[in-house]
């Protein structure tokens, strides 16, 4: 029997709700309960795959093909519970699903309204694709009091109805400031949160109060007086060093514990946090650094690459260094200037991305990392420019490029037209943009004897894709005489998965996204062994 619980914001957003959401799940599953994390964004975008990096951050991707918020990335990396479709809505799903049922006459005439349809959509959500599940966490996107929101409290407030309070817990956390002219905690702010949130008709069972600075027991108290809420369920979460301490945090605040006291459960195992502890000590106390530069159109948003980043530093766990990130932006990047910027570092990224702008920077960077051995990762469009790099400085072909850039170019990379999943045959197209990609996991063949190869210590991986575009095969054969390998196809030899350059100590480009697969606890080994290159050059 699924217990269910829900996760609320209020006074400002990014608190940190996909971070707590996700740590207090880890400690559920630690304590031997099986455990679902869902988030329900408020936007009326389908999926956030067409939105900016600058507007949303990062895309994250599931195995299963779908975009999704990057908060399921923090869910998997925390808890290694690989996310699903069904574990994301948007408002713009919701209302694209009651549209075209609407427009099929599923109704019978009804008025569609938003009560009782969109929260009756979004309560199929929430318990919709559960098994045995012992524990769905549900975060709700946005802050409490945003007009977007506000199906999603009221859905939420009527599943509680539905299965019972005994089955249903709810979270609010918020935000309780210090100001340093008065050099006082401020509690005013949660308590407004609050009483919003009890105007729409719930009462938060748990407050988490984030904080800058320790709250002291009378100001909990206060906060349990106001908000109606036992001192016990006010949670202090201060600012930690490291993301990665945030379930220790939460473990000493007995988050999980009052959680469990509430549904009448005990832990049926021991919390271990072994694991968290030493990654934290290494991360904080490592004093050897190496610098990765990471070249990309968004390096200055912080959550754009927030995978890519997470991912670097798991590498940088596995060989007991410290990654110092270089962000570079790409398009401010000119050729005669390439050696001053990149002397001081150890190993060159280039990222993910859509689009022409910043292109001449990378391609310049590539030349740089091929020229002076410097070791180099390409994901995604990086293998792409990588490719493209090549062609124009090795096999002459000056006026390569990518048909998606350029419609007049040779094109070493073009439109993928169709490709093949699981015996199943899907046709690209480029004519709308959401959820049109090649996405999800799909199955690489591994060249023997390959770097790439000893890298996975595998002849077949899986890993995650978004792309449209792909490296024209048919020039296959020219790169490899000059020393580009093709060491990973698709199992059926149209679609190269990867390239590495033989006479360099680590030049490797991959169109799937690896760092999707990388958790704190189990590094990507295409990660630590990038990092392992970069701390040895």
């Amino acid at each position: 029997m699924a217990r269910y619980i829900f996760v609320t914001g209020g006074v400002v957003s990014s608190l940190g709700k996909g971070l707590s959401s996700a740590s207090l799940a880890y400690l559920l599953k630690s304590q031997g309960y099986k455990v679902r994390i869902r988030k329900m964004d408020p936007y009326l975008n389908v999926d956030p795959g067409t939105m900016s990096p600058f507007q949303h951050g990062e895309v994250f991707v599931t195995n299963d093909g779908a975009e999704t918020d990057l908060d399921l990335g923090h869910y998997e990396r925390f808890t290694n519970i690989a996310a699903k479709k069904s574990d994301n809505i948007t408002t713009g799903k919701i209302y694209s699903d009651i549209i075209k049922k609407e427009r099929k006459g599923k109704y019978l005439g009804k008025t569609v309204q938003v009560i009782p349809h969109v929260t009756d959509r979004i309560r199929e959500f929430i318990k919709g694709d559960i098994t045995n599940e012992d524990f769905v966490i549900c975060e709700i996107g946005g802050t409490v009091g945003d007009i977007e929101s506000l199906p999603f409290v009221e859905a939420i407030r009527q599943f509680s109805n539905e299965v019972g309070r005994g089955r249903s817990l709810f979270i609010h956390l918020t935000f309780v400031p210090f100001l340093k002219s008065s050099d006082e905690i401020k509690t005013k702010p949660t308590q407004h949160s609050v009483k919003e949130l009890r105007s729409l008709g719930i009462q938060p069972d748990i407050i988490i109060c984030r904080s800058q600075k320790n709250i002291p027991l009378d100001q909990r108290k206060k906060i349990s007086l106001f908000c109606n809420v036992s001192i016990e369920n006010v949670i202090e979460t201060v600012d930690v060093r490291t993301i990665y301490e945030a379930p220790i945090s939460f473990y000493n605040e007995k988050l999980d514990k009052q959680v469990l006291k509430y549904f009448r459960l005990k832990p049926r195992k021991k919390v271990n946090l072994l694991p968290w502890k030493k990654i934290t000590k290494t991360v904080l106390n490592t004093k050897k650094t190496v610098n990765i530069a990471i070249i990309g159109k968004y390096v200055n948003l912080k959550d754009a690459y927030k995978s890519l980043d997470e991912a670097l530093i798991h590498g940088g766990i596995r060989n007991n260094i410290k990654v110092n990130l270089v962000r570079i932006e790409s398009d401010k990047l000119k050729t005669n200037q390439i050696n001053k910027v990149l002397k001081d570092v150890s190993g060159i990224l280039i990222p993910g991305g859509f689009g022409k702008r910043g292109t001449e920077g990378k391609i310049s960077a590539i030349t740089y990392a091929r020229k002076n051995k410097v070791p180099f990762l390409g994901i995604c469009f990086g293998m792409q420019m990588a490719v493209i790099e090549f062609a124009k400085n090795i096999l002459k072909i000056k006026n390569a490029g990518s048909s998606e850039l350029d419609k007049k170019c040779y094109p070493i990379i073009g439109l993928i037209n169709e490709w093949n999943k699981n015996g199943r045959l899907i046709k690209g197209t480029n004519k709308e943009l959401g959820g049109t990609m090649r996405l999800g996991l799909y199955e690489a063949k591994l060249r023997h004897n390959s770097l790439i190869e000893k890298i996975y210590n595998s002849k077949s991986i899986f890993e995650r894709h978004r792309h449209r575009y792909e490296v024209n095969n048919n020039l296959k054969s020219r790169f490899e005489n000059k020393g580009m390998i093709f060491s990973g196809m698709s199992p059926d030899g149209k679609l190269p998965e990867i390239v590495e350059i033989k006479n360099h100590p680590w030049f490797i480009g991959v169109q799937y996204h690896p760092e999707f697969k990388s958790r704190p606890l189990s590094p990507h080994p295409l990660f630590s062994s990038f990092i392992k290159a970069a701390k040895i050059y």
